[in-house]
C-alpha cells in the first residue's frame, strides 16, 4: 500500500537541522512543510532554502494537524521539554542523539512517547554505514568466532572552529564534552558489534582547545560478554579520522576513515579489502522514521536502546570525575 511522504515540522534551526532537511529532500518518504526556531531569521532563512512555513512558535506547529511528526534538533537541555510537548499533541518525534544530558530526562522521554502512543526514533547513523553492517553480518554468521577486543577513534579538529557562546560546546549544555557530542556514536557502534556494554573506566582531558569541557577523552569499555574494546574521541587533533577494528578468534576486520574497510582471517595469509558501497545512514534512519509512523518497521535505536547509550557515556564520565570502575547499571539505577 503507498502512502503520501510522512508531513514534518523541523523544530531547532542550528547546522544539524539542515544536514537532516538535506537527508529528507534525498528521500521521497518525508516532506518538511513547516519549521520552528526562537530565532526569527534562522526560521525564515530554513523556510526560505527548504520551501516550507516559518511558523511563529512551537504551539503552531503542535496544533497543526496537517503536521504528524517532529525532527527535533533542539539544544540536550530541552530534548525533554520539546519531546514531551510533541508526544502529548500526537506527533511522532525523530530526535538528535543523544536523547537528553541525563538518564532522568532519558527516562521521561521514552515513557511520555510511550504513554502517548507516538514513535520515538533518536539519530544514531553511524551503526547503519555500509561497512559496519557488513561486519554485523559476518558476526551474527559465526565468521568472527568469539570476539575478543575492538579499538576504536573518532576525532575532529576543533581548533578555531568553535563558538564558545554554543550550547554544544559548553559543560552545561553538553556535559563530557566530545566524548557525549561525537564519540557517542562509536560507543554504540561498539555496542552494536560487540554487545552491551557492562562497566566503564574512563578518563577525560581539556589539552587543546579554549572553555570548560573536555577536548580529549578515553573509555574502557567492558562488554557483558567478557570482551573489552576503547574507545578514543578528541576534537584536539590536526584533522578528522575514524577508526573502527574488531578482533575475534578467526577473524580481524579493520576500518578506518582513508583506507575503508579490510578483514584478516584466521589460515590466511594477507588482509582482504572489502568493497563496500557507500550508502545513505542519515536518509535510511529517517525513512525508517516514516516507517515506524506507518506501521510498517520499528525504529532501531527507540528510547530504551538510546538510553543505554547514554548510560555508557554517563559511567564514563563519572568514572572519570571518581577515579574508578562504574558499572552502567549502577548509572540506570542511581540516575534513572
Amino acid at each position: 500500500m503507498a502512502f503520501e511522504p510522512l508531513r514534518v515540522a523541523c523544530i531547532g534551526m542550528g547546522w544539524w537541522s539542515d544536514v537532516l532537511a538535506d537527508a529528507m529532500q534525498r528521500s521521497d518518504q518525508l516532506r518538511i512543510v513547516a519549521c520552528y526556531s526562537r530565532s526569527a531569521d534562522k526560521r525564515e532563512a530554513f523556510a526560505a532554502k527548504y520551501g516550507c512555513r516559518a511558523e511563529a512558535s512551537y504551539e503552531a506547529v503542535l496544533e497543526d494537524a496537517s503536521i504528524e511528526a517532529v525532527v527535533n534538533t533542539t539544544p540536550n537541555n530541552v530534548h525533554l521539554e520539546t519531546t514531551r510537548a510533541a508526544a502529548a499533541a500526537g506527533k511522532h518525534v525523530f530526535l538528535d542523539k543523544p536523547i537528553a544530558n541525563t538518564i532522568a530526562d532519558a527516562c521521561a522521554i521514552t515513557q511520555a512517547c510511550r504513554a502517548a502512543g507516538v514513535v520515538l526514533s533518536v539519530g544514531y547513523q553511524r551503526r547503519r554505514e555500509s561497512h559496519f553492517r557488513w561486519v554485523r553480518r559476518e558476526i551474527e554468521a559465526g565468521a568472527f568466532g568469539k570476539l575478543v577486543n575492538a579499538e576504536a577513534n573518532i576525532s575532529r579538529d576543533r581548533l578555531g572552529k568553535i563558538d564558545l557562546s554554543s550550547w554544544r560546546y559548553q559543560a552545561e549544555g553538553m556535559p563530557g564534552g566530545v566524548m557525549l557530542q561525537i564519540g557517542v556514536h562509536y560507543a554504540d557502534v561498539l555496542t552494536y558489534l560487540l554487545g552491551p556494554v557492562k562497566a566503564v573506566s574512563g578518563q577525560l582531558a581539556q589539552l587543546v582547545l579554549p572553555g570548560d569541557n573536555p577536548d580529549v577523552a578515553s573509555l574502557l569499555l567492558e562488554h557483558e560478554s567478557g570482551a573489552l574494546s576503547t574507545l578514543n574521541a578528541s576534537y584536539a587533533s590536526a584533522s578528522e579520522y575514524y577508526l573502527l577494528n574488531v578482533y575475534g578468534k578467526d577473524a580481524t576486520a579493520y576500518y578506518d576513515l582513508h583506507g575503508g574497510l579490510r578483514v584478516l582471517r584466521r589460515g590466511v595469509q594477507g588482509v582482504e579489502p572489502v568493497p563496500c558501497v557507500k550508502n545513505d545512514p542519515l536518509a535510511e534512519e529517517l525513512e525508517e522514521f516514516a516507517a515506524a509512523v506507518r506501521g510498517e518497521a520499528r525504529p532501531e535505536m527507540g528510547g530504551d536502546a538510546a538510553t543505554a547509550s547514554l548510560a555508557v557515556i554517563r559511567a564514563g564520565l563519572r568514572s572519570a570525575r571518581e577515579r574508578r570502575r562504574v558499572e552502567v547499571a549502577e548509572i540506570l539505577t542511581e540516575e534513572g
